[in-house]
C-alpha cells in the first residue's frame, strides 16, 4: 500500500518558491469565501509516522490562512474529565461550526491503533473501534461536513535516517525522543496496523491521502493541493466560485492614513522603549535556534512535572502576534498546546461573564495554552469601542488580577507579552500587506478605524499594564519593530520563565 509513497518525489526550492505564493493565495480565497458563506465546515486528520512532517505541516497551514477561522486540536491520553465521558465526547466538543476549518493531531484514530499496535486488543476489537469512527464520520459528512484525512509515510530507511540526522546536529538533537526510537523499532507492526486502517476507513466520504513526507517541499505542495481541489470543488458544488476579489477589501484598500496628532505630554511606559533593537539575519538564526532549542527541554521537564503554562499575546494591530507564535510552536509536542485566538464574543459568550469563555478553555495540567489576544480585550477595544461601560472596564483590572492569581496559586506558569510597535512601522506593514496577495485579507477598514485611535488604545494599555503588571504575574514589553529581535526576545523570556517555575519546584 504504502510503495506509492516511497518514490522519492521532490521539489526543488525554486520550484517551491514559484508554487507556493499561488496555491497560499487560492487557499486563502476558498478560505475566506467558505467563512462568508458558511455553508459547511471542514475537518482535517493529520496521521501517519514519526519524523514524516504532521506538526510542521499543521503549523504552516495555520501561518498560511485565516487562524480566526481554523481551530488546531491535539489530542493526547484522554484527561481523568474525558475519562468520565463517552470517548468520543471530546471530539464532537471540538467540531468546527459551519464556515470554519479544523486541523487535527492524533486525533480519534490514535489511541485505537496504539493500542492495536502494542496488542492491548485483539484484531477484532480494532475492528469495532474502527467502525465506531466510521459511523461517527459518517454522520458528519451527512450533515454536510467536509472530511479529510492524511497519513504522512516515510520508510523504515527514511525514517531513520531522519532520526539520526536530528539526533545528531546539536542544533536538532533534543527533537529526538526514546518513544521516536521505540516506534521505529516497531515499524512492522506499525505499518501492518496503518494498511488495514486505511483500508477499513478510506471511504468516499471521509478519503485518506497518503504523503511521501521524505522532502519536505513536496509534502507540504501536494497536502496543500489536496485541502484546495477538495474545498474548491465543494465550493462550486453549492454555487460559489472563489475569486482573488475576495482577498481585497476595497474599503481598506482606498483610505488615507487616518492616525491623529499625538496629545500634548502623552507620556507612556512605551516612551522609554529602544525601538531600534534589532538582530541581524545571521544573529536571529543562530539565537533562534538556541532558544527553541532551550524551551522544547524546559517545556518537557514542565510535562513531566505536570505543570501548566499559559502564554498571553497582545499589542497593536500587525504587530507580529502570529509571527511570534508560530516560533514558539515548532519546540512543542503537538500532543500538549492549544493556540486559542479571540476577536468579538458570540451570542453565548456574551450572555455570560466575560472571562467565562476564557475559565472555559484552560488546559489541563502539563498542557501550555496561548492566548491569540484574551482577556485583556475587555480593557482594550471593549473600553474604546463602549463596549464596556467605563465601571465595568475599571473593575476588571482587580478581576483579571484575580483570575490570574488563581491560575499562578494553582501552580500555571503564566507569561504575559506586549509587543509594541510604532505607529509609523504599523503603517508600513498595514501597506506591505496590501501589496502582497496573499496577505490582503488582513488589511480591513477596522483597521484602519483602530489606527485612527491609535493614542486612545496606546493610553489604554498602559493603564492596563500600571494596573495588571504585578510582582507574581508582570508584562513583557518587547520592542517589535524588528519582528526577528521581537520573536527571539519572546522565546527567550518563556524560557525564563520556564526554567524559574522549574527550579522553584526542583528546591520546594
Amino acid at each position: 500500500m504504502f510503495r506509492a509513497a516511497e518514490l522519492g518525489q521532490t521539489v526543488t526550492k525554486k520550484e517551491y518558491k514559484e508554487r507556493a505564493p499561488e496555491i497560499r493565495r487560492q487557499l486563502l480565497e476558498a478560505q475566506v469565501l467558505l467563512g462568508r458563506t458558511a455553508d459547511f465546515s471542514v475537518m482535517i486528520d493529520f496521521a501517519g509516522v514519526d519524523g514524516a512532517g504532521k506538526g510542521s505541516t499543521v503549523n504552516l497551514l495555520n501561518s498560511w490562512m485565516d487562524t480566526r477561522l481554523i481551530a488546531t486540536n491535539s489530542y493526547g491520553l484522554a484527561s481523568e474529565t474525558d475519562e468520565h465521558k463517552p470517548k468520543f465526547w471530546r471530539y464532537w466538543r471540538d467540531l468546527p461550526g459551519k464556515g470554519q476549518m479544523a486541523l487535527n493531531l492524533r486525533a480519534r484514530y490514535s489511541q485505537p491503533f496504539l493500542d492495536r499496535v502494542y496488542e492491548r486488543t485483539t484484531n477484532l476489537e480494532y475492528l469495532a473501534e474502527l467502525k465506531r469512527i466510521q459511523t461517527f464520520e459518517r454522520m458528519l459528512a451527512d450533515d454536510g461536513m467536509l472530511i479529510l484525512k492524511f497519513w504522512m509515510h516515510l520508510s523504515s530507511e527514511e525514517q531513520e535516517q531522519r532520526l539520526e540526522a536530528l539526533q545528531s546536529d546539536p542544533e536538532t538533537a533534543w527533537r529526538v525522543s526514546d518513544r521516536d526510537w521505540e516506534h521505529w523499532k516497531m515499524y512492522t507492526q506499525f505499518i501492518e496496523t496503518a494498511e488495514r486502517t486505511i483500508t477499513e476507513t478510506n471511504t468516499e466520504f471521509a478519503p485518506w491521502h497518503i504523503i511521501e513526507g521524505a522532502d519536505k517541499n513536496h509534502r507540504i505542495l501536494t497536502v496543500s493541493e489536496i485541502i484546495l481541489d477538495a474545498l474548491t470543488t465543494r465550493l462550486k458544488a453549492h454555487g460559489h466560485e472563489p475569486t482573488p476579489e475576495l482577498l481585497i477589501d476595497e474599503e481598506a484598500t482606498d483610505v488615507e492614513d487616518p492616525i491623529p496628532e499625538p496629545p500634548d505630554r502623552h507620556v507612556t511606559v512605551f516612551s522609554t522603549l529602544d525601538m531600534e533593537s534589532s538582530l541581524t539575519k545571521t544573529e536571529y538564526r543562530n539565537q533562534l535556534a538556541a532558544q527553541q532549542r532551550r524551551i522544547h527541554l524546559l517545556n518537557r521537564k514542565a510535562i513531566e512535572q505536570n505543570r501548566s503554562s499559559v502564554v498571553v499575546v497582545e499589542g497593536p494591530d500587525a504587530g507580529g502576534k502570529g509571527g511570534a507564535i508560530r516560533r514558539i510552536l515548532p519546540t512543542l509536542d503537538a500532543r500538549n498546546y492549544r493556540v486559542l485566538q479571540y476577536g468579538a464574543p458570540t451570542d453565548e459568550e456574551a450572555s455570560r461573564h466575560y472571562l467565562w469563555r476564557f475559565w472555559r478553555h484552560l488546559q489541563r495540567a502539563g498542557h501550555l495554552t496561548i492566548f491569540d489576544r484574551s482577556w485583556y480585550g475587555r480593557v482594550l477595544v471593549e473600553r474604546i469601542e463602549g463596549f464596556a461601560s467605563e465601571t465595568e472596564w475599571k473593575r476588571a483590572y482587580a478581576e483579571i488580577n484575580d483570575f490570574e492569581d488563581q491560575l499562578i496559586e494553582h501552580g500555571t506558569i503564566l507569561v504575559k507579552y506586549w509587543l509594541h510597535i510604532t505607529p509609523e512601522e504599523q503603517l508600513s506593514r498595514f501597506e506591505a500587506r496590501q501589496r502582497t496577495p496573499h496577505k490582503r485579507w488582513k488589511i480591513t477598514p477596522e483597521d484602519w478605524r483602530n489606527r485612527g485611535k491609535w493614542y486612545e488604545y496606546e493610553t489604554a494599555a498602559h493603564d492596563m499594564i500600571k494596573y495588571t503588571s504585578t510582582h507574581v504575574s508582570p508584562w513583557e514589553i518587547i520592542p517589535a519593530n524588528d519582528k526577528n529581535y521581537a520573536r527571539v526576545k519572546v522565546l527567550e523570556r518563556f524560557g525564563d520563565y520556564l526554567e524559574a517555575a522549574l527550579q522553584d519546584s526542583s528546591e520546594s
